[in-house]
């Protein structure tokens, strides 16, 4: 058998590379401009190498019961880790995938395809102007892991934009966002501020060292409006091999402190990962 072998390929916003994990025999790492973007093993569609993709599995393991269909939507694609994921924990559901790079999007299905009658649609489109043009109350679970570079793009940061999503989010649905920041958390506590102007239950997820200003890294937020099983989703991540910290209620409200919401006219992206944060060896 061939041993696999990266691909490179300049795509719409940068060069992306497609490169064989030599201990899983198809197993892949995207990465663009350098910058780790997924982990896909074809062979093991469950396994989600990356810590914060372990904690949105965690929440989606908890947000119905299990193995039901839901009606999801990914702002940002990647190598469609979290779309293969959830087409083997809950099949039959129906997932719409939204990435504005096309040509990143040709590369992973030439080289990563997704399985016939996996449920899963692909769109190139900006995240935010097709969240504008999708139907009120139409989706479950709403995952934004998008990023410009390293960056969490300033439009999807604003109370304009929490407020769209709660819209196409029907009333028992679940917001989920892959952010990165570190201390003093200006930008973390803002998201927390805006989307608290959408949602009433809010929840943080992510590694101790990074809540306690240790080092830059990511954070889950998960905003709805009903509670969650959190007890669910402190076991799992406690069991974690890197565990990670669930904050909610008062704990948010805390960590929130005085941030102001985000205006549209004020957004600005999430802060440049410090060289090396995010990098691979």
């Amino acid at each position: 058998m061939e041993e696999p072998i990266p691909v490179t390929r300049d795509v719409d916003h940068g060069t992306a590379k497609l490169m064989p994990d030599v201990d899983r025999d198809r197993a892949w790492l995207l990465t663009v401009d350098g910058a780790p973007q997924s982990y896909v093993d074809l062979d093991a569609p469950t396994h989600l190498e990356f810590e914060y993709a372990q904690r949105l599995g965690h929440v989606l393991e908890v947000v119905a019961e299990p193995g039901r269909a839901l009606d999801v939507l990914h702002l940002g694609g990647g190598a469609l880790t979290l779309p293969r994921y959830l087409a083997a924990t809950r099949p039959g559901s129906r997932q719409h995938v939204v990435e504005a790079d096309r040509g990143l999007l040709e590369l992973v299905v030439a080289h990563l395809p997704v399985p016939e009658g996996s449920g899963i649609t692909l769109h190139a489109a900006d995240a935010r102007a097709w969240l504008e043009a999708a139907p009120s109350d139409s989706a479950d679970v709403l995952i934004a892991d998008v990023f410009g570079g390293s960056r969490v793009p300033a439009h999807l940061t604003s109370v304009a934009y929490a407020r769209i999503a709660d819209r196409v989010l029907r009333r028992d649905g679940v917001y989920l966002a892959n952010l990165a920041d570190a201390a003093p958390f200006a930008f973390l506590r803002s998201q927390l501020a805006t989307f608290a102007t959408a949602f009433e239950e809010l929840a943080l997820i992510a590694e101790p060292g990074v809540l306690r200003g240790r080092r830059f890294g990511n954070a889950v937020l998960v905003a709805s409006h009903r509670p969650l099983d959190i007890a669910a989703l402190i076991r799992r991540t406690a069991a974690d091999t890197f565990p990670a910290r669930v904050e909610h209620g008062l704990a948010v409200r805390d960590f929130m402190g005085a941030a102001a919401p985000v205006r549209d006219e004020d957004a600005v992206p999430s802060p440049e990962p410090p060289d090396g944060a995010f990098g691979i060896g």
